[in-house]
């Protein structure tokens, strides 16, 4: 996952380990957890990443990715550095706290009931994705290394929402009527 690098290579630098990419990205695919049907989306990753094995077989592997939206593309890229891949243990870092609500103001987020965070515990997602283990950065986290960190929204994250809505659907549909 591209938006994941530059995450991944601090990642490596503070840890002190090895960045690789252990999965090809097919550049012309694109985003998957966008599309409207869950079929569409697993099949999108299955033809978009490919792994490694050379660098992936036997290894203890760290993903880094953005964010986990439904879990299930996740769940795919776990399953594939297992098994095409070879991987011994798969651990995923995210380099966001996770997403509990949708975004109203033009990122094409899904609804609170299809956010996998907004009803399950980082254990429970971790069990889902089946990754030895999970981690966010937390909200204080991303506060502390974005300077002036008041300056932007983090209502996906903690529901504190700028401007209040009479319900997500509604808000949805003014967006689109503007």
């Amino acid at each position: 996952p591209d938006s994941g690098v530059p995450a991944a290579i601090g990642f490596a630098e503070e840890s002190k380990l090895p960045f690789d990419f252990g999965l090809i990205r097919n550049h012309y695919i694109g985003r998957t957890f966008i599309e409207p049907k869950q079929s569409i989306r697993h099949f999108g990753v299955k033809i978009k990443l490919n792994p490694v094995r050379k660098l992936l077989e036997g290894k203890r592997v760290i993903v880094i990715d953005d964010s986990i939206v439904r879990g299930t593309t996740s769940k795919k890229i776990v399953k594939m550095l297992r098994e095409g891949g070879g991987a011994k243990e798969v651990h995923i870092r995210i380099s966001s706290p996770p997403a509990v609500g949708p975004c109203f103001y033009g990122i094409d987020t899904p609804t609170r009931q299809e956010l996998i965070a907004s009803s399950h515990s980082v254990e429970e997602i971790r069990k889902f994705i089946t990754a030895d283990t999970l981690t966010y950065l937390s909200l204080e986290g991303l506060k502390n290394i974005v300077p002036e960190s008041h300056n932007f929204c983090t209502a996906c994250f903690d529901d504190n929402y700028p401007i209040s809505f009479p319900g997500e659907r509604l808000a949805q549909m003014e967006l689109f009527l503007k």
